[in-house]
């Protein structure tokens, strides 16, 4: 899905990432909480007007690519990420 848009949103203890499809206004979020170094990844919400496209895995994919630019690490606590975590044992260095 190459006509989609992920940003990430930081604030100080918590930020998102979202995802926006250019043939819609809906939005799917990957959403986290900040604890020093480590990442919660808490939920990945992806509406159902937008489903069906792999976005909720393109969401965790830029969250995996940001853990290993910046060096900070990874608790699935959402059970989308979670699973993705278990799909691809070769992220296990990243989960806190």
């Amino acid at each position: 899905m190459d006509d989609l848009e992920i940003t990430r949103h930081d604030e100080e203890t918590r930020g998102e990432y979202r995802a926006h499809p250019a043939d819609s206004n809906a939005i799917g979020r990957l959403t986290y909480q900040k604890r020093g170094d480590v990442l919660v990844a808490d939920h990945t919400l992806v509406p159902p007007e937008i489903g069906g496209r792999g976005i909720a895995g393109r969401l965790v994919d830029a969250l995996i690519a940001d853990a290993r630019s910046e060096g900070f690490r990874i608790v699935p606590q959402c059970s989308y990420v979670e699973a993705a975590f278990r799909r691809h044992p070769e992220w296990s260095d990243l989960r806190a």
